[in-house]
């Protein structure tokens, strides 16, 4: 598969001409989700879930599906019959060629005072994980992890505990829009040294790499 970091948590995979979208949410760029064949979301909140960029995603290409939450679909599928799928902890499905398993239930603590939501993870071709905003753990073995580096729920001990238990062969950042660009040398380093082995990278928005 070729990955292509987009803004924030968002995700291209492409694979046999066909192309998988993650997460295309508020701080993605305005036309992530479009070309999308299959659309995958984690959870409602708005850096992650963006209803004009779904919508223009689904309009753009009425072949393409989307695989979310209950939370999600109920706002997407009346709009789109038929193309709105809602899934959850230990699902798989296939989807236009590319194989997805569902992994996780309840997004990360962000306080004791508030309710947690849910949030579901996205393991794509038995490779690639991406958790959303939880630190989910497969139960599986994963090649790429893509890693929530910064966020109000985490701090960088939890991410480096995450990375050593996960213990993918490398973990690339996302989640990464409320960090600075002054502060990301600490993480790294912090991640690449106590990361119990894993390759550690990021791409800026629009680079790309082969998996």
């Amino acid at each position: 598969m070729k990955l292509t970091k987009m803004r924030h948590s968002c995700v291209r995979l492409e694979k046999d001409g066909r192309t998988l979208v993650i997460d295309p949410g508020a701080f993605s760029e305005p036309d992530a989700g479009l070309g999308a064949d299959v659309l995958l979301v984690t959870h409602e909140h708005p850096d992650h879930f963006e209803e004009g960029r779904l919508r223009a995603a689904l309009e753009a290409n009425p072949a393409a599906e989307l695989w979310t939450l209950r939370a999600v679909a109920d706002r997407m599928a009346g709009a789109f019959p038929g193309r709105v799928h809602t899934v959850g902890n230990g699902d798989a499905f296939g989807a236009d060629g590319f194989d997805v398993q569902v992994h996780g239930e309840l997004h990360a603590v962000i306080h004791p005072d508030l309710p947690r939501i849910t949030n579901i993870g996205f393991l794509v071709e038995g490779s690639l994980f991406h958790p959303g905003d939880a630190l989910t753990v497969p139960g599986q073995p994963v090649e790429t992890l893509m890693l929530p580096v910064h966020a109000p729920w985490n701090k960088i001990s939890e991410v480096i505990d995450y990375v050593r238990e996960v213990a993918p062969a490398r973990a690339v950042d996302i989640h990464d829009a409320y960090l600075a660009d002054l502060a990301r040398p600490i993480y790294d380093g912090a991640i690449s040294s106590l990361g119990g082995g894993a390759e550690h990278s990021r791409l800026a928005p629009g680079d790309a790499t082969d998996l």
